[in-house]
């Protein structure tokens, strides 16, 4: 009777085991905000620009993930952006808002803010794609009217130093100059010095608008400009 008595406390004890193992591994889904829970194995379509997460019940311990919970905290397991083996794991904690299928998220670490636009989102698969915020469109406003400028300054194959001149632009969080760059002079001179200026007042609005910091170290004003196998280099 003992030997009985002990399989059936073995057979129970197994019983419960394997039930609280089965309770450990259950997704729990919230059916009012699908959103909320856990998910990795992030598949990123360059095609769609659109990345795949799939659902589960934890973040893993040695791969990248990302959580969103009730109370608004968000959490990214991740390596950093070096990844150089070994890798290292650790979550960066902050939060989010969902706001017409736009999450908005803030943590301390880079790229800090940033939005994902919710292509799709179920039970098993969450599929998002970067939403740019404000900032990160006011800047590439910046860089395309930069892009223009540059577009200019190479027009024209650089031959004769003398027929080149250089001017400053930009203006950095602390003041002055982000750099020097060189123009010849058979281009219209009068609009690419208008151009340079609208982006030195673009870029100061910019810095003042998101309260952008930078070293305060003054760049070096070049003396003349030389050419260098058809394009102008800047001589100090």
């Amino acid at each position: 009777m003992k030997n009985v008595y002990w399989l059936k406390t073995i057979v129970f004890t197994l019983f419960i085991t394997v039930i609280s193992c089965q309770n450990n591994d259950e997704i729990v889904i919230d059916s009012d905000n699908l959103l909320i829970g856990n998910w990795t194995n992030a598949i990123y379509n360059s095609d769609t620009e659109t990345t795949t997460f799939k659902r589960i019940n934890k973040l893993p311990n040695e791969a990248y993930g990302v959580s969103f919970q009730k109370n608004g905290a968000f959490i990214q397991r991740t390596s950093g952006w070096c990844g150089t083996p070994p890798l290292i794991f650790y979550n960066v904690e902050g939060s989010f808002l969902l706001n017409n299928k736009i999450i908005k998220v803030t943590s301390q670490e880079f790229p800090g803010n940033f939005n994902w636009k919710i292509i799709s989102v179920n039970e098993k698969q969450l599929v998002v794609k970067r939403a740019l915020t404000n900032q990160e469109k006011d800047h590439q406003k910046l860089m395309l009217l930069f892009s223009e400028i540059e577009t200019l300054s190479a027009s024209v194959t650089c031959v004769n130093g003398n027929d080149w001149n250089f001017i400053g632009y930009g203006t950095k969080g602390c003041g002055g100059f982000q750099g020097y760059i060189a123009y010849s002079n058979k281009i219209d001179v009068t609009a690419f010095i208008q151009k340079v200026g609208d982006y030195t007042e673009k870029e100061d609005e910019y810095n003042k608008k998101w309260g952008i910091v930078s070293d305060c170290s003054v760049p070096s004003e070049p003396l003349e400009v030389d050419c260098v196998n058809g394009s102008p280099v800047l001589k100090y």
